[in-house]
């Protein structure tokens, strides 16, 4: 098995465990036996996930996982492995999120290049055609706003965003299996797109600011039932 496949299964089955022991995992040789690998497979992987603080070595105890698991690598690498995350985690990521893109739209509209312009139209057009097949936008939501990021031509507002996006890609089709929202989003982009071929940062910023407030909402539907926020 090679280890971007074994890592993930070996860190959500000491997930499983942990939870149901105190947060104790299993011992090394425990975990060669019912993985069937080499207890040095083992020993590496466990190597990994410690260095990205995903578990911990006790003295003479064995090994835990953490029990805060809030930092942003840990969480996302979670989101890639399938290992669901918590609503609130992901709220709170959303809401972060928001508060870079805000800032990207109004550093975009300064700094983008044909090259990005010309990205943007695409995404735009094949958001058209799927709205008009009647599908989602989910994945072009999620590459139109990552292109304005980079847009920013900054390399590291571009990482730390797409880490934000791996934590809640999962549940963008949840968000658009209604119709309106694929047409709510996609006039959204029309305007926002428009604002940074026009150089105008301001506007850029207040269109993404308010486009971003329906996501957050969403959030505060799932977390709270009884909001009557979303639009």
């Amino acid at each position: 098995m090679q280890e971007n496949q074994f890592l993930p299964k070996l860190a959500s089955y000491l997930l499983t465990v942990a939870k149901n022991n105190t947060g104790k995992a299993p011992s090394e040789r425990e975990l060669a036996e019912y993985f069937e690998v080499s207890r040095g497979q083992i020993r590496e992987a466990l190597a990994i996930l410690e260095a990205m603080e995903l578990i911990e070595r006790r003295a003479k105890s064995g090994i835990y996982v953490k029990e805060d698991q809030h930092g942003i690598e840990q969480m996302a690498f979670y989101a890639r492995a399938g290992i669901p995350l918590e609503p609130m985690q992901i709220y709170e990521a959303v809401e972060v999120r928001k508060i870079h893109e805000i800032q990207a739209a109004e550093l975009a509209a300064e700094r983008a290049t044909e090259e990005n312009y010309e990205r943007l139209r695409e995404i735009l057009d094949q958001s058209e055609k799927r709205i008009l097949s009647g599908e989602g936008l989910a994945k072009l939501d999620h590459d139109f706003h990552l292109e304005i990021v980079r847009a920013t031509q900054n390399s590291i507002f571009h990482n730390i965003c797409t880490t934000f996006y791996v934590l809640s890609e999962s549940r963008l089709p949840v968000y658009f299996e209604k119709e309106e929202r694929s047409r709510k989003s996609h006039a959204d982009h029309m305007q926002i797109f428009q604002a940074l071929v026009n150089r105008d940062g301001a506007l850029a910023k207040a269109l993404m600011n308010s486009h971003l407030r329906n996501a957050r909402s969403y959030w505060t539907e799932l977390l709270e039932p009884g909001s009557d926020e979303l639009s």
